[in-house]
Formats: structure tokens, C-alpha cells, sequence
């Protein structure tokens, strides 16, 4: 195999396991909002509230957690 030929593989690998880390971010920030925002209804359904409040804040929350989870991941 020449050289440029590896250098290309190498380069080709490198795309894709970049590709599908971000992706497995992507999935994980989706996880982690889903879960709190279904947390906030339940506590917003239990409670009665006429407007969403826990739904809206712990949706925040999540928000926060994996804008987190993403920075710390892309830093390592």
C-alpha cells in the first residue's frame, strides 16, 4: 500500500470517528433534555399547575446539563 493511499485511510478513519462521536453527543443531549422535561410534566401533572412551570425549568435545566456534557466532551 502506498503511502498516500494509508495516509488517506488513516484520514477516511479519523472522519468517521469523529462522525459518530458527535452523534453519540447529539443522542446523549437528547437523552438528557428529554428525561428532565418528562420529569418537569410529571411534576407539573401531579401538581396541577395551570401553567408549566417545573415542565419549562427542569426543561432548562437539561438544557444546561448537556450544553455541559458537550463542552466537556469536545474538550477531551
Amino acid at each position: 500500500m502506498a503511502k498516500n493511499e494509508q495516509q488517506e485511510d488513516d484520514e477516511n478513519g479519523r472522519r468517521v470517528n469523529s462522525y459518530a462521536k458527535f452523534s453519540g453527543i447529539a443522542f446523549q443531549m437528547i437523552a438528557v433534555i428529554g428525561v428532565f422535561a418528562f420529569a418537569g410534566y410529571k411534576i407539573d401533572e401531579a401538581t396541577g399547575h395551570t401553567v408549566k412551570w417545573a415542565t419549562a425549568g427542569l426543561s432548562l435545566v437539561g438544557v444546561f446539563i448537556a450544553l455541559y456534557i458537550v463542552i466537556r466532551s469536545v474538550k477531551s
